[in-house]
């Protein structure tokens, strides 16, 4: 059986895989949603849903640096990776233990494609295409709520020192869109760029994600305090997760609409 990933390679496989390794947490938890927990042997340390799965699951590494005698002794018949958690190098050396499957994902739409190609990859086709439906419910649906809030601009802050943004080239920045938020950073070809708190100013308001930098509220009182402007701080999780993640994010995204 031959199968692409979104990277354009193409994967050689004879039967479904049976043996699964991760380095992606959001693909990790699409996985166990597919019902294919069964199937993993070995995630990263940033596989954090569901709960307690790295206590279940042989983790191996980070997402940017791996234990490959780990991986090899796991005899994994598929590696899943993204092609921006993960390094070109990780995955050419991957390739060497087992073919390796690649996402690269921008868009709601690539994450849809994302969650097809795995379910028919792995075996879990119907699974898949209920998930994208729901999904495409989800969206729907909050495309109509969304139609009467006004647009502002914002800041999305992703790390703390130094104080860095999501950019435009980026999958945050179309949820940013999506919930009529503005970014700040202009060049479209921005990824995360450090900036300084002076030109988070030009913000109405400012989203401070809970990861990778793990912002609390305290965060937010001081920068509030500093800036004399709207500091909020937000689940990231729901703004970069893009697999089965993004079947409850609208209605988190919401909530965020609706908090005074």
């Amino acid at each position: 059986m031959q199968f692409k990933d979104q990277i354009g390679n193409t994967l050689e496989l004879s039967t479904t895989p049976q043996r699964i390794i991760s380095l992606v947490p959001s693909q990790t938890e699409l996985l166990v949603a597919l019902g294919l927990k069964e199937n993993l042997v070995g995630i990263t340390k940033f596989c954090v849903h569901p709960k307690n799965l790295r206590k279940e699951i042989k983790v191996v590494g980070g997402t940017k640096s791996l234990h490959y005698d780990r991986v090899e002794a796991l005899n994994p018949d598929l590696i899943i990776c993204n092609k921006e958690e993960n390094t070109k190098e990780m995955v050419m050396e991957l390739q060497k233990i087992a073919p390796v499957w690649v996402s690269d994902i921008f868009s709601i739409q690539d994450s849809l494609e994302m969650i097809e190609l795995l379910g028919e990859i792995c075996g879990r086709k119907k699974e898949a295409l209920a998930f994208v439906s729901k999904i495409r419910i989800e969206k729907k649906q909050f495309e109509s709520f969304i139609k009467s809030k006004p647009t502002k601009k914002v800041a999305y802050v992703i790390w703390k020192k130094p104080l860095m943004i999501a950019g435009r080239n980026t999958f945050i920045n179309q949820l940013l869109e999506l919930n009529n938020f503005q970014n700040i950073c202009e060049d479209k070809n921005s990824r995360y760029p450090e900036v300084d708190a002076e030109f988070l100013k030009e913000a109405d308001e400012i989203l401070l994600s809970t990861e990778p930098f793990p912002f609390k509220e305290k965060d937010a009182i001081k920068l509030r305090a500093e800036l004399g402007k709207k500091v909020k701080v937000v689940d990231g999780e729901y703004f970069s997760w893009y697999g089965s993640r993004l079947v409850n994010a609208f209605t988190y995204f919401k909530t965020i609409h609706t908090q005074k």
